[in-house]
């Protein structure tokens, strides 16, 4: 077995929901001490697989050279775009989206599984053909020097950012802590400010306690307060001691059950997932078995010392809830610790780690797939929750969060969703992920 570090990872999924932000770089990479290289190998050389199988990947090259040689439209042959191309259509053949090649730039670009970064600490992205602040993060260098959410880049140290992409933002303004960044930016009343700042180390949280909109409400907009909320952004080194805080503090205040929201996370560390499973459920219960291909079988169970093994639990899906969330949700689900609400999980049932290649990109291998404690594997199937809860259209613009309304329902047996956001149960099934409904707590 390869030494790296294991994540349960979304795949193509996460390296694309980077380009949103750079402080939260949700590509998801090996730690740097525990990643393979690259096996080096001659041209003719197949490695693994079927070795009575002989495939020349100089042909590759070959076709290349002439492409540019006589391609009737020689401007359209780009030597970068047929590279990229080429590692895509190897990597599609496999039906596998744990299985992807990440460029040398996201990787730059990225966070990895410490949650920590060297930089200012703020998100950025690109719209209209400007550099615009999304937000600063929290106690950051950042928001100490004034930088506000709708800031308009428009130079860092001294070059125009006229025409740069998110991810050039990105490589310029990240840089090692201690050094300086000089950033002029235009603030949406107009006024430009110029800010040279010192970039540090950046923590990205990954649990937050802080509801949509501030402030806890069921769908008659009355404010609860019996009810915890906790988001789990994704599950970074710094998620067990994070929620293990959150979930103290739920507990001891003597709510009646806890939300755990898992929309659009895409998964992270497996052990930090096992830590976390861990909190709800007694020492020793089965969360998930692993898979490899030589036939090896490991079971993950939980750690003694859970501090929610009693508390109510729902935790809410989405179709972006992947990989490490549906661990989790179907580890309490299949124990009976926990009611499923909103849709039907994005189906990424494998344990990946990450390879540095010689151009700087990585590659993420598959190389096993995990199994819910009854047995079932969600790959490509995703996990249907127990009550269907879909967001429609309406429900975003007025920002009406019908999904969240309904596990404050579950929790305190209230009927506040609105009917028409309620999709009828499917016909009960005994198996795993789709399993009959079950209450929480118990």
């Amino acid at each position: 077995m390869l030494k790296a570090a294991r994540w349960s990872v979304l795949g193509l999924l996460a390296v694309s929901i980077l380009a949103l932000v750079f402080a939260l770089g949700y590509v998801l990479r090996g730690d740097g001490n525990g990643s393979s290289s690259l096996p080096s190998t001659s041209g003719n050389e197949t490695p693994g697989g079927n070795a009575s199988q002989s495939v020349d990947f100089n042909t590759l090259n070959d076709i290349v050279k002439l492409l540019q040689q006589k391609y009737v439209d020689p401007d359209l042959i780009d030597q970068q775009t047929l590279y990229q191309s080429a590692i895509t259509g190897m990597l599609q053949t496999l039906p596998d989206s744990g299985t992807f090649y990440v460029d040398p730039n996201t990787v730059k670009t990225s966070v990895g599984p410490s949650g920590k970064f060297d930089g200012i600490g703020a998100t950025v992205a690109e719209q209209n053909g400007q550099i615009v602040i999304v937000a600063p993060i929290e106690n950051t260098p950042a928001q100490r020097a004034g930088i506000k959410s709708g800031d308009v880049i428009l130079e860092v140290d001294g070059e125009s950012t006229s025409g740069w992409t998110q991810e050039k933002a990105v490589l310029k303004i990240r840089g090692q802590r201690g050094t300086k960044v000089t950033l002029k930016v235009r603030h949406t009343d107009g006024q430009e400010e110029t800010y040279e700042i010192e970039r540090d180390e950046i923590k990205v949280q990954s649990v937050t306690t802080l509801p949509p909109g501030g402030t806890l409400k069921d769908g008659a907009g009355t404010q609860i307060d019996d009810v915890g909320y906790i988001h789990i952004r994704e599950f970074t080194e710094q998620t067990a001691d994070e929620m293990h805080q959150a979930l103290q503090d739920i507990v001891s205040s003597g709510k009646r059950g806890v939300i755990i929201d898992l929309r659009n996370n895409p998964g992270g560390l497996l052990n930090a997932t096992v830590d976390v499973a861990s909190e709800f459920v007694n020492g020793g219960t089965l969360l998930l078995t692993e898979h490899e291909r030589d036939g090896k079988e490991t079971r993950f169970t939980a750690h003694n010392g859970g501090v929610a093994t009693q508390i109510a639990v729902v935790i809410i899906l989405n179709r972006f809830s992947a990989s490490g969330s549906e661990v989790l949700a179907a580890a309490l689900h299949d124990n009976g610790r926990a009611t499923l609400v909103g849709e039907k999980s994005f189906g990424k049932g494998t344990v990946n780690i990450s390879n540095n290649l010689k151009d700087g990109g990585e590659l993420y291998v598959s190389i096993a797939k995990w199994l819910t404690p009854n047995g079932t594997q969600i790959d490509g199937v995703g996990i249907r929750p127990d009550i269907q809860v879909k967001m429609s259209a309406d429900d975003i613009d007025a920002r009406r969060d019908v999904q969240l309304f309904k596990a404050i329902d579950v929790l305190r047996g209230t009927d506040t969703t609105p009917p028409a956001a309620l999709t009828p149960a499917p016909e009960p099934t005994s198996t795993g992920a789709d399993a009959t409904p079950t209450r929480a707590g118990g």
